[in-house]
């Protein structure tokens, strides 16, 4: 197994490497104004989707990414397109 001297390096290959095997991948670049805890790569390929936290060897997820992991693990998968017409629909959905 190959060492990476950096997360970032880490990071690029895993990129790389689901991208060359047909994985849409997003990565946020800069996270500092982000959610804390939001997994480092979402990834979609034939109808899976999938999160990852990328670790190097002896780190740890934060409490934040521990939330965020077990929360999306559970999930059911639901997607939109929400335009200002759409409002009543948004209440619908995001209201209690």
């Amino acid at each position: 197994m190959t060492q990476y001297q950096t997360e970032a390096q880490f990071s690029q290959a895993v990129i790389e490497f689901a991208r060359a095997n047909g994985w849409l991948v997003y990565h946020t670049w800069r996270s500092d104004h982000s959610e804390a805890g939001f997994p480092d790569l979402t990834l979609v390929r034939d109808g899976e989707l999938r999160f990852a936290e990328l670790k190097r060897d002896g780190k740890h997820v934060t409490q934040a990414q521990a939330e965020w992991l077990g929360a999306l693990a559970g999930a059911k998968i639901k997607v939109a397109v929400w335009r200002p017409s759409d409002w009543p629909a948004i209440e619908r959905v995001l209201g209690r």
